[in-house]
């Protein structure tokens, strides 16, 4: 009843129970109080608004006579399922580079659909009975608040598995558990607070990197990327003034390539001399599918210019919205303290259950089976894939396919989804069009063989009639 506003005048002209009544139907043809949402007791209300409990049940009364709500008995009075249609917030994202940002976030993921990991291939059993201990666990714990930069057991779990597999060497104190990447970038921009105003982004990157900077009063600096990653000396002839540099090393985003050694030391070199951060997007850690995954770059950094930012949306679910940042030793005690004041971690019992899954190697084991599992799923698509498509290569967990310079992507991917299909265009992960590339990324963790040979048909047909 939060989104509900009750203004009673008891010298008003209409009775209380008829204002109680219009507040409450108002709230529902609004989309305020959605389907099935269950009201307050007679009493509950009636004590919370001073009237009779008979004044609320006469509106409530008249709510159903006007199908706006349902009567069980003991069990409640809930509104209707007969509603108008519920207006969507999803009015910004016009305004945001992926056009598909807030679509179907509630649906399950559709045929090559980037982002998400496997549903068929998750262990949801052994999940389903971890996070029931997180559960208990964390019931049973004493009223207190949490530390604020997440239960020192995950991060504890969370730093010997970057030490492991990442090469990265670092404590729990230099930890920060966070609400996923978005939440860890922008704890980032608060804790560094960099001078200048321009920030280098890779072009292409990850377009809500260019709109978070934006919202945050940052400018980007779209910095090219080559088969080398990001071109560093460029970056230095567009902005060398810059404090911040945002990259993906270890698999470029949206492209797939790894981020070459000389360029490593460069941009390392560029942040000791003049005094800048790097934020690295270490966001399918070492789920590499092509060849060995890189070292962090992190782990090169002796001068503490590096925060490491890490997630586990796409190696366990999204759904946890969980994510780490670690940053250097020197301001482990200040990013404590921004997270404690302005974001605390949250979510206790999937931290725990997380903490769990690590501990016990069930997250190691895991990423195995998916590398194994992707790599099938690549195979069969390019099996059906014929000499005329060009893809370049793996970019992440997807098939980069390429497409002429005057070929409408964005067209084809908004036509694929007649067809229940979700590509994502190339061209939108770049920061103006002129320069952009065309191209589909065609995500292969959720291409089961069936859904496969029906699904990729229709794409293919949409490809050669644009092409």
């Amino acid at each position: 009843m939060s989104k509900l506003r009750f203004s009673l005048n008891r010298q008003g002209e209409q009775s209380l129970s008829e204002q109680v009544r219009s507040s409450i139907a108002d709230a529902i043809r609004q989309g305020h109080l959605y389907e099935g949402a269950r009201l307050p007791s007679w009493r509950d209300l009636a004590t919370q608004l001073g009237v009779s409990r008979g004044t609320i049940k006469t509106a409530y009364d008249r709510l159903s006579d006007d199908h706006l709500v349902i009567s069980k008995g003991a069990a409640g009075t809930f509104v209707s399922s007969v509603l108008p249609a519920t207006p969507k917030v999803v009015a910004e994202a016009s305004r945001l580079p992926l056009p598909d940002l807030y679509q179907d976030l509630e649906s399950a993921p559709k045929l090559f659909q980037v982002g998400v990991p496997a549903q068929d291939g998750f262990p949801f059993k052994q999940w389903s009975r971890i996070m029931l201990r997180g559960s208990r666990q964390a019931v049973a714990e004493s009223l207190r608040y949490p530390d604020p930069r997440g239960e020192q057991i995950l991060r504890k779990e969370i730093a010997a598995y970057l030490a492991v597999a990442r090469g990265l060497l670092c404590s729990a104190d230099q930890i920060i558990i966070t609400n996923g990447y978005a939440g860890a970038l922008g704890l980032a921009l608060h804790l560094l607070r960099p001078g200048s105003q321009r920030v280098w982004v890779e072009d292409p990157c990850y377009p809500l990197n260019r709109h978070a900077l934006s919202l945050a009063g940052f400018t980007s600096v779209p910095v090219p990327v080559d088969d080398q990653g990001i071109c560093v000396e460029q970056g230095i002839a567009l902005a060398a003034e810059a404090r911040l540099a945002i990259v993906t090393p270890s698999q470029q985003a949206p492209l797939g390539m790894q981020l070459s050694l000389a360029r490593r030391q460069a941009l390392l070199a560029w942040a000791k001399e003049n005094d800048s951060w790097v934020i690295e997007d270490d966001y399918l850690s070492e789920l590499q599918l092509s060849g060995q995954a890189a070292p962090a770059l992190a782990s090169l950094d002796h001068d503490e210019r590096v925060i490491h930012m890490g997630t586990f949306s796409k190696t366990i679910s999204p759904r946890l919205r969980l994510g780490f940042m670690v940053v250097p030793a020197r301001l482990s005690e200040r990013a404590g303290d921004t997270a404690a004041a302005l974001s605390p971690a949250s979510a206790l019992p999937s931290q725990l259950a997380v903490a769990e899954f690590l501990r016990d190697g069930h997250y190691l084991r895991h990423i195995r089976r998916m590398k194994r599992l992707y790599i099938q799923r690549r195979n069969a698509l390019l099996a059906l894939m014929d000499s005329t498509a060009s893809v370049n290569h793996m970019a992440g967990l997807s098939l980069l396919l390429a497409l002429a310079d005057d070929t409408d992507d964005v067209g084809i991917a908004e036509a694929a989804a007649a067809f229940n299909l979700a590509p994502a265009p190339l061209s939108p992960w770049y920061a103006t069009q002129a320069n952009a590339r065309k191209g589909l990324l065609l995500g292969v963790t959720n291409l089961s063989s069936p859904a496969l040979e029906e699904g990729y048909p229709p794409l293919a047909a949409l490809v050669a009639r644009h092409r």
